[in-house]
């Protein structure tokens, strides 16, 4: 983790220096623009960019929380296919449970306190708040947390090529259903108060947009 430190400015040291606890970590993330450009970021450029999507602030995420002693985990939600986009958490465990950290385009898809006492319990906390720019709730499933601890042989804090390594592993978990099918067509689409909520501060070019055929 120091190796980071080597690349930074005075200024983007003493910001990553500043990341002493979750929520300041969610906070700088909340600070910065969601970023609609076609590549992802490793820690190191997130810092340097001052900007971030849900990957890349997951893994900023994942190095701050690393440095503060949490094993560096991440874990993807999934919405159903050809709907919306998947979603990335940083989680860490504080007294058994669990709790997230998250940069979204979306409002209520970012900080989780640590009180969830399980994976399961965690997911769930953003089902209602899961839906894409047509109103549909989409989250259907989500894979078992990745240890990114796997990659640092290649640098993955400081190497923007290594993103594509994690990302590719992400993608070959198997997803974990969190409903059923039946489930799935009885949903409700989202209320107007409660839509234009989850939207506040939302980037319209980093939205997904679902096929109307």
């Amino acid at each position: 983790m120091r190796q980071i430190e080597e690349y930074l400015n005075t200024e983007q040291l003493q910001i990553w220096r500043s990341l002493d606890n979750p929520y300041k970590i969610q906070a700088f993330l909340d600070q910065i623009p969601y970023s609609t450009d076609d590549f992802n970021r490793c820690p190191l450029r997130v810092i340097q960019d001052q900007c971030a999507n849900c990957f890349d602030g997951a893994l900023l995420a994942a190095a701050a929380l690393r440095c503060l002693g949490f094993p560096p985990f991440i874990l993807d939600m999934l919405p159903e296919p050809d709907t919306d986009d998947d979603h990335i958490l940083a989680i860490y465990k504080v007294n058994g449970c669990y709790g997230a950290v998250a940069k979204s385009n979306f409002a209520c898809l970012r900080f989780r306190e640590p009180v969830y006492r399980s994976l399961r319990e965690l997911v769930m906390s953003y089902f209602d708040w899961f839906y894409n720019s047509s109103g549909q709730k989409t989250l259907r499933a989500y894979n078992r947390p990745l240890h990114l601890a796997m990659f640092d042989r290649y640098e993955w804090v400081t190497n923007d090529e290594c993103v594509g390594l994690i990302e590719q592993r992400l993608y070959q978990l198997k997803p974990i259903p969190i409903i059923s099918v039946e489930m799935a067509q009885h949903l409700y689409p989202m209320d107007d108060l409660t839509y234009r909520a989850g939207m506040l501060g939302v980037n319209p070019e980093g939205l997904y947009r679902p096929s109307k055929s």
